[in-house]
């Protein structure tokens, strides 16, 4: 893992593979730890030069004032196109997962040049907050069990795995592998300050970003090749928002993991990676 500077901001990093391949790019959710390691591995063995970073305000990418972040979504996008044009080789293949998604559709948007493929993991085609009527909100049982659910000592790292293990149980995910992400986020935390903790372990700074404006309505202008990969068991972001995305980008595969919540598991790396290697 490094950084590397890119549109005035230093992102943290992490590449597998050749650095002559063609590149893929993985966008974290909110940091690069939300892809496995294992997905990372398979794309590179399959000929592409994979990178995955830390969106603002997590990992080893600058970090401020998670509780006031002074930057759009819009500004990270543009993070994803000046990251893909500093690492060079041409147009990159941009995946996001989760809030990571929302980043890589609308760097899609706005900096078509800079991507050749598009994939969009477990995410939703709005901005935090109440979706469109169309769309399915989040389990309702599951956030008050979420809820319900009291925060960790955040400058205990055991205590935070032990948060993270109970947390992807009561999403459906796996809690062994949460637990052991999380400590690994935990150890690269640029300290133990409650929002900064919060940020990187939850993705709390996307409830206080300017989303605005809506990219919904824009989707059918994608024109690049997209695969939707959805877990059927998603509550946080149910399947009808993958269906949605998939309906409304021209063209777009929708991959549909039967067995997969929110997070991504080590049995579907085989078929994501292939799917995303025919992709481009």
């Amino acid at each position: 893992m490094t950084t590397l500077s890119a549109n005035q901001i230093t992102l943290g990093i992490e590449s597998f593979g050749d650095a002559e391949a063609p590149l893929v790019l993985l966008a974290g959710g909110t940091t690069m730890l939300s892809w496995p390691d294992a997905l990372c591995e398979r794309l590179a063995a399959g000929g592409r030069r994979v990178v995955r970073y830390d969106l603002r305000d997590s990992g080893e990418s600058t970090t401020t004032d998670p509780q006031a972040p002074a930057y759009t979504l819009r500004d990270l996008a543009a993070d994803a196109a000046a990251l893909a044009d500093a690492l060079g080789g041409g147009p990159a293949h941009l995946a996001g997962i989760g809030v990571g998604g929302m980043v890589a559709q609308v760097a899609v948007l706005d900096h078509p040049e800079a991507f050749s493929a598009l994939t969009l993991a477990g995410t939703r085609a709005v901005a935090p907050g109440p979706p469109d009527d169309d769309l399915p909100d989040h389990d309702q049982t599951m956030m008050s069990r979420m809820s319900a659910h009291p925060m960790p000592d955040w400058t205990d790292r055991k205590a935070v795995a032990e948060f993270a293990a109970t947390g992807a149980e009561i999403l459906g995910d796996d809690p062994l592998s949460a637990r052991a992400i999380a400590a690994r986020i935990w150890d690269r935390t640029p300290g133990t300050a409650p929002p900064v903790q919060m940020a990187n372990q939850l993705g709390m700074v996307f409830s206080k970003l300017d989303c605005k404006p809506r990219w919904r309505e824009r989707l059918p202008e994608i024109q690049v090749p997209t695969l939707v990969v959805h877990g059927r068991r998603n509550r946080f972001f149910p399947f009808g928002n993958g269906e949605a995305i998939a309906r409304e980008i021209p063209g777009a595969r929708l991959l549909v993991l039967k067995e997969t919540a929110t997070a991504i598991p080590d049995a579907a790396v085989g078929e994501i990676a292939e799917a995303m290697l025919t992709l481009g």
